[in-house]
């Protein structure tokens, strides 16, 4: 018999078997392609981590350096792909719609079919896309690639046109490596429902990417930087979390669809951004995202005693991505830059065993009504 129970959301509703990730929401616990996050995030490459998801393993050095070059091969993009990011910086569009629209310009000579070729020039192209557009909406000309830099690196080398400090590399290949990868979130989720289809892997990544945008998902760190800008200059992180709850008001950074303990990737984002922060010798804003963290679990705890709201990813993503100096419009854009080596993944996992994704749905609309001329109809109920 089918299970026709509702499940808005497909919360708790398992539609695919993975190797990639797996979530222990209970224990706040997060592991990627075997590895605990705690293990990999601080010391993997981003291409390392991309690898492991790819091929089930680590690579050895031959392999990783024979890896690293064919991502580095195909970070350039056209002038003609060029063109497109300009007018989108021109026209003030959005970061991830400029990525939409470079993903697909930037894989038109390529066979969208042709999975593994398909997927590293996917990933390895969206900082490109990221940083060429923000070079743009600086007035500035894009810093093209360097084959000799890493994928983390070479984003932000693109981004300020000067070898980044080894600090900021380490941070930011530490948060990529943090968010590769998440279970059946809604943007890999998308992902591999449309290559069920057995459409390419481009829709399948423009798709993903759409999803991601949305501030449900993707969207989040940037009002939480909002949020810790504001506490930061007033001084009073009790008096702002209780004006938020009192008005009935989500406090931002806090809590997740799946865990119900600490989120075990803002434990791994915590310890880099103090990393980095007493290194550059600007651990103030870091103290200050340490004081929010005790007063808002403290005064949730208050105020929702039955809802465990700890910090989640969003909260250290933007703690950390902002000392490094990754602008708050770029927010999303970096995580796409990450979730790209995990959408990949997926994508291919899909294929290799695929079934088209078709849930079911209840319908709790009209019956039994009886068709009339448009001559004969009077929309009463409009008229009112």
């Amino acid at each position: 018999m089918i299970d026709t129970k509702l499940k808005p959301g497909l919360e708790d509703v398992a539609v695919a078997t993975t190797r990639l990730s797996s979530i222990d929401g209970e224990h706040g616990a997060l592991v990627i392609g075997g590895y605990p996050i705690a293990e990999l995030a601080p010391n993997a490459t981003y291409e390392e981590s991309v690898y492991l998801l790819l091929n089930d393993r680590l690579p050895d050095e031959e392999e990783l350096e024979r890896f690293r070059r064919e991502l580095a091969d195909r970070r350039s993009i056209s002038e003609e792909v060029a063109s497109i990011l300009r007018q989108a910086a021109t026209e003030e569009a959005s970061a991830m719609d400029a990525l939409r629209m470079g993903l697909s310009a930037a894989t038109l000579q390529s066979n969208a079919n042709d999975g593994r070729e398909t997927a590293h020039r996917l990933i390895a192209v969206v900082p490109t896309i990221v940083a060429a557009y923000w070079r743009f909406r600086q007035g500035k000309v894009p810093v093209t690639p360097r084959l000799d830099l890493g994928h983390a690196a070479n984003l932000l080398y693109m981004m300020w046109g000067e070898d980044p400090a080894e600090d900021a590399v380490r941070g930011l290949e530490t948060y990529l490596n943090t968010v590769i990868d998440h279970g059946l979130n809604a943007s890999t989720f998308t992902a591999r429902t449309v290559v069920s289809t057995e459409s390419d892997l481009v829709s399948a990544a423009t798709a993903a990417a759409g999803a991601l945008k949305g501030p449900l998902h993707g969207g989040a760190p940037g009002p939480v930087l909002d949020m810790l800008k504001a506490v930061h200059q007033t001084g009073d992180p009790e008096g702002f979390v209780r004006d938020i709850l009192e008005n009935g008001e989500r406090v931002m950074g806090f809590g997740h669809r799946v865990y119900r303990a600490r989120d075990p990737r803002a434990e791994v984002l915590s310890s880099a951004a103090e990393r980095f922060y007493s290194r550059s010798g600007r651990d103030d804003f870091f103290e200050t995202a340490k004081e929010l963290e005790r007063v808002g679990t403290k005064l949730l705890l208050e105020y929702k005693p039955d809802r465990p709201l700890k910090t989640n990813v969003e909260f250290y993503t933007a703690v950390l991505l902002h000392g490094i100096g990754i602008p708050r419009e770029l927010f999303t854009a970096t995580f796409a830059a990450a979730r790209m080596g995990g959408w990949m993944a997926h994508i291919l996992e899909q294929k290799r065993d695929n079934q088209l994704v078709r849930p079911t749905s209840h319908y709790d609309g009209d019956t039994g009504r009886v068709w009339t001329p448009v001559q004969e109809r009077k929309n009463s109920h409009l008229r009112k």
